[in-house]
């Protein structure tokens, strides 16, 4: 099954110890955490701080996106506050591939994250380097934003060169990943879904009753609508 990654920059702010513990034990399989620095992105959210202070609340994976221009000056302080896997843009980094090894020399995983309109050669000169990819489905700053067909297409791009270089990388998506659009994504190749307003935040449900309709769903996904995951590899 997809593993299911709840972006907590939905969660409310004011609580997200006690939603980080509710998830956790409703069965997420990994955190995201968006950083942005109000300039890479127009929004601001999120720091080490922020990071270091849940870190004790959970034993999942903290994946930490950098929506941050020069990201490769932050990396220890995410790695220190507690960080499992760290994605950089290529769009915000001179040297991606010093960058995806700084992080890998730390003992985490390194991930590229791609805008929409970011074409997939980026990754061309870093395959060695790189454990996952993070596709944008929607421009980044802002949650609620309207997922962006044409990255189905990227999205299926992708997979087939991980699957033809037979590479063990794994395809994160990030960007309205609703009830609508899930079936379409891990049928593409998608494996790692992150989860904001559109499916797992709701105002009308608990973070219990989100979870468990999100995971019914997945489960009640027809075979031939995902990929096989031994194809990716």
């Amino acid at each position: 099954m997809a593993k299911i990654g709840p972006s907590l920059m939905c969660a409310d702010m004011g609580n997200l110890e006690d939603a980080v513990k509710r998830l956790d034990q409703a069965g997420v399989d990994f955190f995201h955490f968006d950083i942005m620095d109000g300039s890479f992105v127009p929004n601001f959210t999120m720091g080490p701080d922020m990071v270091k202070a849940l870190r004790p609340h959970t034993n999942k994976v903290f994946d930490v996106h950098l929506m941050v221009k020069e990201p490769e000056r932050y990396i220890d302080l995410f790695v220190d506050a507690g960080a499992d896997m760290i994605s950089v843009h290529a769009e915000a980094t001179t040297h991606l591939q010093r960058t995806l090894q700084t992080i890998r020399a730390r003992g985490i995983k390194a991930g590229v994250a791609l805008n929409p309109a970011t074409p997939l050669s980026y990754l061309d000169y870093v395959w060695d380097v790189v454990d996952y990819v993070v596709l944008m489905t929607v421009n980044p700053g802002f949650a609620g934003q309207k997922f962006i067909p044409l990255t189905y297409n990227k999205i299926a791009e992708l997979h087939r060169i991980i699957r033809e270089k037979q590479l063990n990388i794994e395809i994160q998506v990030d960007g309205n990943i609703s009830y609508e659009t899930i079936p379409n994504v891990l049928e593409k190749g998608a494996e790692m879904l992150v989860c904001g307003t559109s499916s797992l935040f709701k105002k009308d449900r608990s973070l219990e009753q989100a979870m468990e309709e999100l995971h019914a769903f997945l489960e009640a996904l027809p075979s031939s609508r995902l990929v096989e995951a031994g194809d990716t590899k």
